[in-house]
């Protein structure tokens, strides 16, 4: 049973917790890991972004592992949904189908590019975290999914498709890699999309 003084901080707690939600703490989680990685994320420090004390994590979050795991579970489910809505996008035109994925492959980086920050730390993370390495799987798996089904649709081949999928896949793999850089010269998103759209899916009606 809780103790008077217990009671009285659980009211004290409830006004700042209240005013917070799960995703606020994901949100400034996920800033964590963009700005240092995933041993940035320390429950401290982001009570003090969000202006709480730190007893109100715990009205969201079990402990420091149930943040990260949720964390993790945004992020695949996210990318999952993202994936789903393009494979479900489709034209006359399945050459443009093509395009529109590597373009929302591109554009998920974002201009800060937050995203890919974020998914080139989860794959560090993955060589110690056996739940981020089964994450990066399945995402993966979906993603190869999602390219060799729109190219399937244009060269009519499985083998050929899952060949120029897996191509595809490392080309924007190496492009956020390239994007990543803290320098880079102007214009180098749309070089990068562009050499990948004329190489990789233009050349597959030529």
């Amino acid at each position: 049973m809780d103790t008077p003084d217990q009671n009285q901080k659980t009211k004290s707690l409830a006004p700042e917790a209240a005013r917070l939600s799960r995703d606020n703490w994901l949100d400034e989680a996920f800033k964590a890991v963009v700005a240092g990685g995933f041993e940035n994320v320390k429950v401290l420090a982001i009570a003090e972004k969000l202006k709480v004390t730190r007893g109100s994590f715990y009205w969201h979050f079990s402990d420091h592992a149930d943040l990260i795991n949720s964390l993790l579970m945004r992020w695949k489910l996210s990318q999952l949904e993202l994936d789903e809505k393009l494979k479900s996008h489709r034209s006359h035109n399945p050459i443009q189908d093509l395009e529109f994925v590597v373009d929302a492959a591109f554009n998920q980086a974002g201009s800060e590019l937050e995203n890919l920050r974020f998914e080139q730390a989860l794959r560090a993370l993955s060589h110690l975290h056996a739940g981020a390495a089964q994450m990066l799987v399945e995402v993966d798996a979906e993603r190869m999914n999602l390219f060799e089904s729109k190219f399937m649709v244009i060269v009519k081949d499985k083998a050929k498709a899952r060949d120029l999928a897996a191509l595809l896949y490392l080309a924007i793999v190496g492009g956020y890699q390239a994007l990543s850089r803290p320098v880079n010269p102007p214009n180098i998103r749309a070089y990068l999309q562009g050499l990948i759209s004329n190489y990789l899916v233009l050349k597959q009606v030529t």
